[in-house]
């Protein structure tokens, strides 16, 4: 264990994670250059099969326990092939970032955002993954609406289309998702975008980003798992209210 830069440091070799029957058909040297970022808040019941059902194909797993109160920490020491800490909860925003630099630092060829619930799918990550190893597009965004939405809850939706509606009008940003975390971006594209808001409004900050920046975007069809845990842990409409009003006052404030 070490202390860096106001985070603990902690790798074990090998994890201990359950090892599910799937095939690591991604090219071996772009799993391996490839970081994958997971923050972590209070997801001690679902972060141990999450990592474990990624590390076959990309061994260079980053969760960041933010400041959780449960078991997440304990979790992270036992299955995660890098496991970071924030003492105090600053936010996924900030433990993105703190995992972004920590990869960056360790030569990470690409960065991929993955969330730590069980929403996101591995045969998802491995597409958009390939696109930007590839040389399709410099930055990867999961398009929940080009794939199977059916499970999306009501509420959600409408949440999710209000937002479009509002980067469209407030940014010019045309993109048909524009708060799914499921993200890959190349390694000049992760150096070139840092994220400050600490909180959930570093989602729509990371589309001012994206569109500020002039690298090559594209959108890639995914499908989101609502499970009865991940639709309990969902955003509500006084949530999104008070990241629009973070958005806003760091849009001001910038």
């Amino acid at each position: 264990m070490s202390l860096d830069s106001g985070y603990v440091v902690m790798m074990k070799r090998p994890p201990h994670t359950p090892t599910p029957d799937v095939k690591p058909d991604l090219d071996p040297a772009v799993g391996d250059g490839t970081w994958i970022i997971i923050p972590v808040f209070n997801e001690a019941a679902a972060i141990r099969e999450v990592i474990g059902s990624i590390t076959p194909c990309f061994k260079n797993v980053v969760a960041i326990d933010d400041g959780s109160s449960d078991r997440t920490w304990e979790v992270l020491q036992d299955c995660a092939p890098h496991a970071l800490r924030h003492f105090v909860n600053r936010g996924q925003g900030a433990a993105l970032q703190t995992g972004t630099d920590f990869a960056l630092a360790r030569g990470a060829r690409r960065i991929a955002h993955f969330d730590a619930d069980g929403q996101h799918r591995l045969e998802d990550l491995k597409t958009m993954v390939a696109g930007v190893a590839g040389g399709e597009c410099d930055i990867a965004l999961g398009d929940r609406f080009a794939g199977d939405a059916s499970e999306i809850p009501t509420t959600r939706w409408l949440l999710l289309r209000a937002a479009v509606l509002f980067h469209r009008v407030a940014s010019g940003v045309r993109l048909n998702d524009v708060h799914n975390g499921l993200r890959v971006l190349s390694r000049e594209a992760a150096s070139s975008i840092e994220i400050t808001a600490d909180r959930m409004a570093h989602a729509s900050e990371i589309i001012d980003l994206i569109a500020r920046s002039g690298l090559r975007v594209r959108e890639y069809p995914v499908t989101i798992r609502y499970s009865e845990y991940a639709r309990a842990k969902g955003q509500r409409w006084s949530g999104s209210f008070r990241i629009l009003i973070h958005y806003l006052v760091g849009r001001m404030a910038g």
